[in-house]
């Protein structure tokens, strides 16, 4: 009797989207222990378990597997995190039949990524550095935070990061189109001009944290494209 009036009160959500159909739920057992598998300390295992739910394409149907994976980014395994990403990203467009992810299944994948922080975007520019073909899977994913820029700013202009996650984020800054990012990018680029300028007018002078103005291309190229009509 109980259980009646708590089922009948509060419907129980099923693992994978009815808007799918119920044939989907014929693939529980496996999806659940391909789970467990992503969530080992064993790298092997957590590929296993990665490769399994993409075959089974968990992923566009369950918003629990989706959520699992994007607890994932963090992952350790460069090469990892860089599939869990692409996979992701891939959630948010259609399938190769035109088809897409049902809409609590987007939600739930959108909503989180609005939420992430400095860490996780941190992650993501990794994944840039290792991958660049990456670039439009990460963008896709950071498009979903609207202040992201902030964090992002905070990369560039943080000297003691790594050059090459600087030009990512600086890249990233321009390919979603953070327009807020603008003047904190205007600054940038006089300062590295500046220092450019400085470095021609003494050639016989060893350059200055050369490394930096390497910078300089990436910035204009953000800019131009914030800028653009």
């Amino acid at each position: 009797m109980i259980h009646e009036i708590i089922s009948s009160k509060w419907p129980q959500p099923s693992l994978f989207s009815l808007e799918e159909g119920s044939d989907k739920i014929e693939l529980f057992p496996g999806v659940w222990g391909a789970a467990e598998y992503l969530i080992s300390p064993k790298l092997q295992l957590r590929w296993k378990g990665l490769e399994s739910l993409i075959d089974l394409n968990a992923h566009r149907y369950s918003p629990l597997i989706s959520y699992l994976l994007c607890t994932r980014i963090g992952d350790p395994d460069i090469d990892l995190r860089a599939k869990i990403v692409e996979t992701l990203a891939n959630v948010i467009q259609p399938d190769q039949n035109g088809k897409s992810a049902p809409a609590n299944v987007r939600v739930i994948l959108l909503d989180y990524f609005s939420r992430i922080r400095t860490r996780q975007i941190y992650g993501l520019l990794q994944v840039l550095v290792a991958y660049p073909a990456l670039e439009e899977s990460v963008s896709r994913l950071l498009n979903a935070c609207s202040y992201a820029n902030n964090q992002l700013i905070e990369i560039v202009n943080d000297r003691k990061k790594p050059i090459e996650i600087r030009r990512q984020a600086i890249r990233v800054i321009g390919v979603v189109g953070y327009v807020d990012a603008i003047p904190s990018l205007d600054r940038l680029s006089a300062r590295l001009e500046a220092r450019v300028n400085g470095q021609k007018a003494m050639p016989f002078a060893p350059p200055s944290e050369k490394t930096e103005v390497d910078l300089l291309d990436a910035t204009r190229e953000a800019l131009a494209s914030l800028r653009a009509p």
